[in-house]
């Protein structure tokens, strides 16, 4: 999932960053370990991929540690038998306004969200 997510999230934010599209990578390590690299690692490692939106600081996004805005995601739109996220590359998509309007699976390719986001970049904010 790794390539197809980057490079497509990639080409969404090249494709709409001009008309109000952001995109922010959230890495987290609690999935099998898939993260272990440090910050500095990781925004060489998504080089390779092209990627230039911005990333945070590796954060958690389940459990009593995780970050405060995916806790308010996971509570605004679950997900499917628990609100937990269940891998990485989960993918929420918020209107202008930052409400959350949808969210995605790991192996939900981005370029699948292009008609909604295209949907929503035409609405006033």
């Amino acid at each position: 999932m790794t390539p197809t997510n980057y490079v497509q999230l990639q080409q969404l934010h090249e494709k709409y960053y001009d008309q109000g599209l952001r995109i922010i990578g959230f890495p987290c390590n609690q999935f099998a370990n898939q993260e272990p690299k440090s910050e500095a690692e990781i925004l060489e490692f998504v080089k390779k991929y092209g990627v230039t939106f911005p990333l945070t600081s590796k954060i958690k996004v389940n459990g009593d540690d995780a970050h405060p805005l995916w806790k308010w995601l996971k509570d605004q739109i679950g997900g499917w038998f628990t609100d937990a996220i269940k891998w990485n590359f989960t993918k929420f998509l918020s209107d202008r306004k930052g409400i959350p309007y949808e969210r995605y699976g790991p192996s939900d390719n981005p370029l699948t969200m292009e008609d909604e986001i295209i949907k929503l970049l035409a609405e006033s904010p």
